[in-house]
């Protein structure tokens, strides 16, 4: 999904979408916070539903580096195959020479005033289709006259309880079957 198809979600659920405007809303407050609230709610849905990232580094025995070091997007350290190492708090320390093959989580790319329309969101479909709803209330919540905040706000709280945060279903498999 694109940001545009994005932001054209959120703004025909809460009735502020036009097709002929530049910003897709005539409602300048609304096009004026639109990118940081999506940004907000990203950054939050991060969390839930992680965004892998893989690299790999060149390192050497004794090495120690903070986390920041391999990404600094990262959000949390997944694993690290090839070689051996150990982690306290946010750093790697390598016990051998190697190649490092580094999994981990990153949070979204920030969505600014100059990300593009065009940019192409980071989270699984299924993050992207709830962060709807909290852009929503994030962006009717200062909206006091009438309540449509708390309520988009409540539906993409209950959906985030819902969300299934895994990637993949680890499965087994017995070949020659099983002696009890």
């Amino acid at each position: 999904m694109t940001l545009e198809e994005f932001k054209t979600k959120v703004l025909s659920i809460i009735e502020e979408y036009s097709d002929g405007a530049d910003e897709l809303t005539e409602d300048e407050d609304i096009a004026a916070k639109m990118n940081s609230c999506i940004n907000t709610i990203l950054s939050e849905m991060a969390r839930y539903k992680k965004i892998d990232a893989y690299t790999t580094m060149e390192v050497t025995k004794g090495q120690n580096i903070a986390l920041n070091e391999i990404d600094s997007n990262i959000y949390q350290l997944n694993l690290i195959r090839g070689i051996d190492y150990e982690t306290v708090g946010n750093r790697v320390k390598f016990n051998e020479d190697g190649k490092a093959e580094i999994y981990y989580y990153k949070y979204p790319t920030q969505i600014t005033e100059e990300t593009s329309d065009d940019f192409k969101m980071e989270l699984d479909l299924e993050a992207l289709e709830i962060a709807v709803q909290g852009v929503c209330g994030l962006i009717l919540a200062s909206d006091i006259s009438n309540q449509y905040g708390n309520i988009y706000t409540n539906m993409y709280r209950e959906k985030i309880q819902m969300l299934d945060s895994r990637k993949s279903m680890p499965s087994v498999y017995i070949s020659g079957g099983i002696d009890i």
